[in-house]
């Protein structure tokens, strides 16, 4: 069995327990031609891929039952993930409707994946939608479809212990990616130089990116550097009094990293520089000394938005964390303000074995941006910082 058969199986078991306490029948991965992506749940539960349509089951009593194309059905059966393989040649409708009705209570409730809050729990196209809608017709499964949110996001949310052992090797491997920047950057050479030296690096080591390729690492130099999701620039160099910012996601075996770090360009940090680096690390404090199972992910985030505008910088405009997983925004729970973009994500109590990401920073004139993010795990009664943190901002030389 491959390692990630078995971590397949970890979740697949996980999702027994959560489809109980769903109070729903049976919850079901509804696609067909995952080539392109799928169903954002999908590598979760499936180690491959799918092409005609197919219904992956997950019932309350604990059968895990696979429906799909005959060409598909020998990988699901010689995984041993699954207590059912249906294969089905000219048309998945009358099989899914026996297994349904085999499973299912007399008023039926049928979990899917669609979500207005998440994106990752928003796996179900409306096409596809259409057609379940289509196959239920006056059958006892019309009307029967509800949302899988509360399944979806706490099954990517609720990390095993194969997934964080990923995590910290993601971490480690852009522990590695840092230091090598830390030789590679100096005075200068310009932010897309940078950006090109660490994908060569991301490339030839065959880790993957958090996110998308093209804004991947952020590389920031100076006041006049794009903030946030910004394209590094051929035309800003480093220069001498600059902050310079890197914030990096690299995938490994499947999971991701997502941490910020940043150098002073000179021979010695200057004060400004070094109180913006402990504010923002009291910041990081505070929220992580409060943050434990059943709180709100706003409660944390108000911490330390308080934190830093108390000690007279401006807040920041997102999140303070989210969920990392297989990518480094992985969905469901955040830690952030109740703003209308982030609908109820805020307000989701927090769970043990979540991973989320600590993070802030602020702008300083004349020197650019300061940002540091760190990556904590859930534990029983607080939580435990994953990444090594860093408390103080090393210099860039010549």
């Amino acid at each position: 069995m491959t390692t990630t058969t078995s971590l397949t199986r970890e979740k697949l078991e996980q999702a027994v327990k959560l489809v109980q306490d769903s109070g729903c029948d049976a919850w079901m991965v509804f696609d067909r031609e995952t080539a392109d992506g799928g169903d954002p749940v999908l590598p979760l539960v499936l180690d491959g891929g799918l092409t005609w349509e197919s219904a992956l089951i997950v019932t309350r009593d604990g059968k895990k039952i696979a429906i799909v194309g005959n060409y598909d059905a020998p990988p699901l059966e010689a995984s041993g993930d699954w207590d059912e393989v249906v294969p089905y040649v000219q048309g998945i409708k009358q099989l899914l409707l026996a297994v349904l009705d085999r499973v299912c209570g007399p008023d039926p409730k049928l979990a899917v994946n669609f979500s207005v809050n998440d994106s990752k729990a928003d796996g179900l196209s409306y096409g596809m939608f259409l057609v379940l809608t289509k196959m239920f017709e006056g059958t006892s499964f019309e009307g029967c479809m509800v949302s899988a949110e509360q399944i979806t996001m706490a099954l990517r949310a609720r990390k095993t212990p194969t997934e964080v052992k990923r995590i910290r090797e993601a971490i480690k491997a852009g522990d590695e990616i840092f230091a090598m920047i830390g030789e590679f950057a100096r005075v200068g050479r310009n932010e897309k130089e940078v950006f090109d030296f660490v994908q060569t690096e991301i490339d030839q080591r065959g880790y993957g990116y958090g996110w998308d390729r093209a804004g991947n690492p952020i590389v920031n130099s100076g006041p006049h550097s794009m903030i946030g999701h910004g394209k590094p620039s051929p035309e800003i160099t480093i220069e001498e009094g600059h902050v310079f910012h890197i914030d990096l996601g690299v995938i490994v075996d499947g999971y991701s990293s997502d941490i910020q770090r940043c150098w002073f360009v000179g021979s010695e940090v200057p004060p400004d520089v070094k109180n913006a680096a402990a504010v923002v690390n009291q910041c990081i404090t505070n929220a992580a000394a409060a943050l434990k199972p059943g709180v709100q992910g706003w409660e944390i985030d108000a911490i330390a938005r308080k934190t830093l505008t108390d000690a007279g910088y401006e807040e920041y405009m997102h999140a303070l964390g989210h969920q990392v997983g297989r990518v480094a925004h992985d969905g469901g729970a955040i830690i952030g303000p109740r703003w209308e973009r982030y609908g109820s994500t805020p307000t989701i109590p927090v769970h043990k074995d979540e991973v989320y990401t600590l993070e802030l920073g602020v702008v300083l004139p004349e020197r650019g941006y300061l940002g540091i993010e760190e990556i904590v795990v859930v534990t029983s009664d607080g939580c435990e910082f994953l990444s090594e943190r860093q408390m103080q901002i090393p210099c860039l030389g010549a």
